[in-house]
């Protein structure tokens, strides 16, 4: 970002409370935690349910904010160290929506190629992966962690410079229409859904709805310039297609397949998704460690003019530091980002090798006590859990497996039958224990007992401190315990046990 008091006042709608000693002087950066604030960046004060950002104004100018933009006056201290430090302070009418304003504004000023991403599972994973092989194309910004709602995407914008290549915008969503109201300021030039899955059930009611709300991602392309990428394996492809007018404008697909059967070529050949180029895996295999290698496989057209002619396929072998099968999925589908950008599969490949999992998602942890951690306890959903269970399943272990798994949420009236067929695929991971944490975690255990396994490998704990007790008798040198569940229970304090 960098925009002036005038322009920051100007888009906000907001009235100088204190004006800035050189209103001309640019803001580089904006936050809403003081304690992350540089010199020379905006302050926005945020009204939270515990902690009011009103209370920081003054933290934030003393260290060294150019101006905060305030839904109240901050009080006279502050004020008068506005004035003392020739910062601005700007009243708006809510802060919240002026970030959104202030992104639309400088939405304007980017010059580089805008990716927005989204999908029921792996979105973070993907985004990553996307960020690491654009970074090999040129200047690259991406979102931070899981920044994806109405506060994070619009920051995103404002972390890019005008000369950024490269932005790369994960989108979260709760209901429908929330995706389309992300796109109207942040205006993608390309779109990504990584796949449709049971994620926010509760709300939508179907994975039909909820890939109709993904879809308005496609839908906000932009025609003749837009690009679509399209996950071929996905059962929710037509309707991706059709909700997303895909078919109506002009916008160019890049179709991607991480797990072959040949659909990706066949549906690229006969044209059943005109996809002007193609990406897709080979001769996957998992080595001890649970991380994919295969073959990267892409192919566009010979000629633009002929539907009918293909160029040849040009493949390159791969690995990754990711562990899990599906994971094949998401460094597909960023390498179709990177092809469709013009980079070289070597290139890609390499960037896709380098790239490391994010603490709390699918992250290896060697503990002291001579066995090893999966802690995937930053969030959870039946299709993540299902692959973490398959990738731990898959993985090599010297003693035995060991797996706590916990609630799900936003699942609502499916929350039973979806918890269940956790267990039974927990059932199938041939683990040694099964310790199922919370209320809706009941039944994981019934499922997975329903699914003949024997009763007394698993296990109930109400709490973190349960969970450590029975851990604390029952690891043992060579042992693995998968740590998985929804955020909101709070099983990363699992890991933080184990590793102390």
């Amino acid at each position: 970002m960098r925009l002036n008091a005038k322009q920051i006042a100007a888009c906000t709608g907001g009235q100088f409370l204190v004006d800035a000693i050189d209103p001309s002087a640019l803001m580089t950066g904006i936050t809403w935690d003081s304690r992350e604030v540089q010199p020379g960046w905006l302050y926005v004060a945020l009204p939270g349910e515990h902690v009011d950002g009103h209370d920081f104004v003054e933290a934030a100018l003393r260290a060294g904010a150019a101006g905060a933009l305030v839904m109240q006056s901050p009080g006279r201290p502050a004020c008068l160290l506005a004035r003392e430090m020739g910062a601005a302070v700007i009243e708006v009418a809510n802060t919240a929506s002026a970030i959104t304003d202030l992104a639309r504004e400088w939405r304007g000023h980017l010059r580089g190629r805008i990716i927005g991403l989204t999908g029921s599972v792996g979105k973070t994973t993907t985004k990553n992966l996307v960020r690491d092989v654009c970074a090999a194309f040129g200047s690259t910004v991406a979102t931070r962690g899981n920044q994806n709602n109405e506060l994070g995407v619009p920051r995103t914008l404002l972390a890019a410079d005008p000369e950024t290549a490269v932005v790369v915008v994960e989108m979260g969503m709760r209901g429908m229409g929330q995706i389309a109201e992300l796109c109207d300021f942040v205006r993608p030039d390309w779109g990504l859904v990584t796949n449709v899955g049971e994620s926010h059930i509760e709300l939508l009611g179907s994975r039909e709805n909820i890939a109709r709300a993904k879809a308005e991602l496609f839908a906000a392309l932009p025609a003749g310039t837009g690009r679509a990428f399209l996950n071929l394996d996905s059962p929710a492809l037509g309707i991706l297609m059709d909700a997303g007018r895909l078919g109506e404008r002009p916008v160019a697909l890049s179709g991607f397949d991480g797990h072959p059967d040949g659909a990706a070529v066949e549906l690229y050949e006969r044209e059943a998704v005109a996809c002007d180029e193609v990406v897709w895996a080979e001769d996957v295999a998992l080595d001890a460690e649970g991380r994919p290698c295969f073959t990267l496989c892409a192919r566009d057209r010979a000629d633009e003019g002929d539907l009918s002619l293909f160029a040849p396929v040009e493949r390159c072998r791969c690995a990754l530091a990711l562990t899990g099968a599906h994971n094949v999925d998401n460094a597909v589908a960023a390498a179709a980002v990177g092809f469709a950008l013009g980079l070289d599969l070597e290139t890609i490949a390499s960037a896709l090798g380098a790239s490391v999992p994010e603490p709390g998602r699918q992250e290896v942890i060697a503990a002291r006590g001579g066995f090893t951690i999966v802690n995937d306890a930053y969030n959870a959903s039946p299709d993540s859990m299902r692959a973490s269970l398959a990738t731990f399943a898959a993985t090599d272990v010297a003693g035995r497996r060991i797996a706590v798994l916990g609630d799900m949420g936003e699942l609502g009236s499916f929350a039973e039958p979806c918890h269940a067929g956790v267990g039974a695929a927990a059932a199938e991971a041939g683990l040694h224990r099964l310790i199922c944490v919370g209320e809706l975690a009941a039944s994981i255990a019934e499922g997975a007992a329903a699914a003949g396994m024997d009763a007394a490998r698993i296990s109930r704990a109400a709490t973190v401190a349960d969970v450590l007790e029975e851990l604390d008798t029952l690891l043992e040198p060579g042992d693995a315990v998968l740590v998985k569940a929804s955020h909101f229970m709070g099983l990363n304090r699992v890991v933080e046990g184990l590793v102390r």
